[in-house]
């Protein structure tokens, strides 16, 4: 914290000084991006008129009196984009090679022969095109997939998503995808999106991937799907309540991988997260334009492509 320290006056505080702490602040850098304080501390006067939060994901930033009011809200976007891809390059290849079965045939010490799957030419949905979806987009297709998403908006010739397909058209999308790959924010409109209905849309050898937020998906329909073999795997880095409980039925389900909500977290990445808020800061500083301004209406960064927003 060094460079923000000598570009402005520091205090660090924690919950419970929170609410004292915002009448007479500027700007809130927001560390902890799981805390659901800030609603509760936030001041019915004066306060920061800035807002800046420590990850990619702003849903829990976004209570309705800071959504209503002419607060600025930025957050993290390209910190975690291509160590997110790379994660879900890596589970996309681990489902097809049956690394996991590997793994644990090996701490049985037996020895099976096996075949596996070609990753070339395999199909991937992506859904979600910000930054995160475009950076897995990007790393799927370097690997020899065939990709396509699903947004807002449709577009059939996207240079990252190849064509995109709009939200209406999901169930339908997701019926012929190998790999499904979850990477949008939680909106009103993406929360719960990947219930009963997606789910038996899918194919019985898909795999689904959720990189992004846990209640994108209704997590009952999930289970129900992978026990009775309506789509082949998951693998879980977010999930509705985090931690997962340890009597969650998804911890023991063979065709499933668990990880706890670290698919962009790399080395180094605390700093990356302080060095994108100093540079905001210092372009404050000099009356210039603020990174990664979130649209408070919509719940993320608008994506410029082509020459309008998405």
């Amino acid at each position: 914290m060094a460079e923000v320290e000598r570009l402005a006056d520091v205090r660090y505080v924690r919950e419970p000084e929170l609410a004292e702490a915002l009448p007479g602040a500027d700007v809130l850098f927001m560390w902890d991006f799981w805390s659901d304080a800030l609603a509760a501390a936030w001041p019915e006067r004066g306060g920061p008129d800035w807002v800046h939060i420590a990850s990619a994901g702003v849903d829990r930033l976004l209570f309705p009196r800071l959504v209503a009011g002419d607060v600025v809200v930025t957050n993290s976007r390209g910190v975690f984009d291509e160590p997110i891809a790379e994660y879900v390059l890596g589970l996309v290849l681990c489902f097809a090679k049956g690394l996991h079965t590997t793994l644990g045939l090996q701490a049985q010490a037996r020895w099976r022969h096996r075949e596996t799957e070609r990753i070339g030419g395999a199909h991937a949905v992506v859904v979600g095109t910000g930054p995160i979806g475009r950076a897995i987009g990007r790393k799927l297709t370097a690997a020899g997939l065939r990709v396509s998403g699903i947004g807002r908006t449709a577009d059939p010739g996207d240079p990252d998503l190849g064509e995109i397909r709009s939200m209406d058209r999901l169930d339908e999308t997701l019926g012929q995808a190998d790999y499904v790959v979850l990477a949008a924010p939680l909106t009103e409109l993406t929360r719960g999106m990947i219930d009963k209905a997606a789910l038996t849309a899918m194919r019985p050898t898909a795999r689904l991937i959720n990189v992004a937020r846990g209640q994108l998906v209704v997590e009952d329909d999930l289970i129900d799907a992978l026990r009775e073999g309506r789509i082949a795997g998951a693998a879980l880095d977010v999930f509705e309540t985090e931690p997962l409980d340890e009597t969650s039925p998804l911890w023991g389900l063979p065709n499933v991988i668990v990880s706890p909500h670290m698919s962009g977290d790399t080395i180094g990445w605390r700093q990356e997260l302080v060095d994108l808020f100093a540079d905001n800061l210092g372009r404050r500083a000099a009356g210039r334009p603020l990174r990664n301004v979130v649209d408070k209406r919509l719940g993320y960064v608008p994506t410029q492509q082509k020459g309008r927003a998405r």
